[in-house]
């Protein structure tokens, strides 16, 4: 069993930057991507970013410039930074690893945190 907790949510104003962390329970080595997803109220959960073993990056095209993801594999971490936040940028972000391959599609991803509130002001 893999456990993730997010942390780092908050509200902020349009314009603002933000970083979430995603502390994982086994060696991020050991995972082969990890991504970030979102969910909206009333949407369904997307796609926001991802980042390989091997450090690869792929982003959804409504963040692409304005998030950045990265890991930490000496303390199997994955991180979102945010920049230039926008309202519509309101959700809960989850963060998720995909023990074997790489997507970005929300079934591919075999363990999730439980969220964490990302509100932003206009």
């Amino acid at each position: 069993q893999v456990q993730l907790v997010e942390s780092g949510g908050g509200l902020v104003q349009a314009g603002d930057s933000l970083g979430l962390s995603c502390a994982v329970s086994v060696r991020t080595l050991s995972v082969s991507s990890m991504g970030w997803f979102r969910q909206a109220p009333g949407k369904e959960r997307e796609f926001v970013a991802a980042v390989s073993r091997s450090g690869g990056t792929y982003y959804a095209d409504v963040v692409k410039g304005r998030f950045t993801i990265s890991r930490n594999n000496a303390n199997n971490t994955v991180y979102l930074q945010m920049n230039s936040l926008k309202p519509e940028d309101t959700a809960v972000y989850y963060c998720a690893v995909d023990l074997t391959g790489w997507s970005t599609r929300r079934r591919d991803y075999d363990y999730w945190g439980q969220g964490t509130q990302v509100t932003v002001s206009s």
